[in-house]
């Protein structure tokens, strides 16, 4: 496919990231796309740094090797672990004319504006809250701000498995959000840092107060790469835009192709690889 050679990367652990694809395809439709999970492996978020620093950039450099001269890690454990090493350690040296972007910034720089009590929640996987990122890059921006974390280690695999519609996610789901909302009365937005979770948004709000306000990236992430384009022609120009987009897994296909309809509620047609 000619169009690879200048398409938009865009890689996940998983199916969740599509959720961020979706939101940029639709901000940027004219655009070439590449997407990659790396289902093989995930989920990422029980994984060490090291060994999710090691996946992720296996993945990028595949994704480089397609010909994207940008790729966006829509994954919040691969940007929590494996993006600062990969931009500033592998990038100069290898690919200086590259870039790799992540979700946790741009979420980080905006999420401040959306909470009036000043309390913030943030709902990710084990590896994300343990890195401590979004209070790291929350309090840059927003400094005033309190920022509370809970780790829902069950939520990827009730999502991965086709079990977050059922009553058993149910369970899960009120248990997470009562061990976070414990932590104070004043949260008035919870931020869902990993890209699964949008699909637990009906089950979340039945559990919450119409008053909190519910994040999802992947709006958040769109707008910041549209924004980030138009600040940099040089990436821009070596981008296509013939609207072709390309699906690729390191896991099974057809179970890929499955879950991803349930994700972008379209059917798709992926390709098994090796990275």
């Amino acid at each position: 496919m000619s169009f690879q050679k200048n398409a938009i990367g865009i890689f996940d652990s998983g199916f969740g990231g599509l959720t961020v694809f979706k939101a940029i395809a639709e901000q940027l439709p004219n655009y070439n796309y590449i997407y990659l999970g790396d289902n093989a492996r995930s989920p990422y978020g029980d994984h060490s740094f090291e060994t999710v620093y090691q996946y992720t950039l296996e993945c990028v450099e595949w994704l480089f090797a397609q010909g994207c001269p940008v790729v966006i890690l829509a994954c919040n454990t691969a940007s929590a672990k494996a993006l600062r090493n990969i931009q500033q350690l592998d990038l100069p040296k290898k690919y200086p004319l590259n870039k790799v972007l992540g979700v946790i910034r741009p979420t980080a720089e905006v999420i401040g504006n959306m909470s009036n009590s000043k309390s913030i929640g943030v709902l990710g996987t084990r590896g994300t809250v343990r890195s401590e990122s979004y209070l790291i890059e929350i309090h840059k921006f927003f400094p005033e701000t309190n920022v509370y974390q809970q780790s829902c280690p069950m939520w990827v695999p009730l999502i991965e498995n086709g079990e977050y519609e059922n009553e058993g996610a149910d369970y899960f789901v009120k248990k997470y959000l009562n061990e976070l909302l414990s932590q104070s009365d004043q949260i008035d937005t919870i931020l869902l840092a990993c890209t699964h979770y949008p699909l637990l948004v009906p089950k979340i709000k039945e559990q919450l107060n119409s008053n909190i306000n519910i994040v999802a990236q992947g709006d958040i992430v769109a707008a910041s790469l549209v924004d980030y384009l138009k600040r940099h022609s040089e990436i821009d120009t070596r981008l296509g835009q013939q609207s072709e987009q390309a699906f690729y897994t390191t896991g099974d296909a057809e179970a890929f192709d499955q879950h991803a309809s349930v994700f972008l509620e379209r059917s798709i047609i992926s390709t098994k690889v090796k990275v």
